[in-house]
């Protein structure tokens, strides 16, 4: 009888690495990402407040239009 990991290691799976949490917030902030999300309170299968969340995490350069110094001039 084998023994059976839930959690995938590099071992086991070639294509499988570690990423450090610092590149991947660098990757988050570069293109942005949508966080988004649905609260509904009820009362007695009633919904009384339906609410709907969405967050924009993005950096200023990721979402600013890139400019060009040389069309001031």
């Amino acid at each position: 009888m084998g023994v059976t990991t839930l959690a995938p290691s590099a071992a086991d799976d070639p294509g499988y690495r570690t990423v450090a949490l610092v590149d991947l917030l660098d990757r988050v902030l570069a293109a942005g990402v949508v966080v988004s999300g649905d609260i509904t309170l009820a009362i007695a299968d009633v919904d009384l407040v339906r609410i709907s969340l969405r967050a924009l995490i993005a950096s200023v350069g990721a979402l600013a239009p890139p400019t060009d110094p040389l069309a001031s001039s």
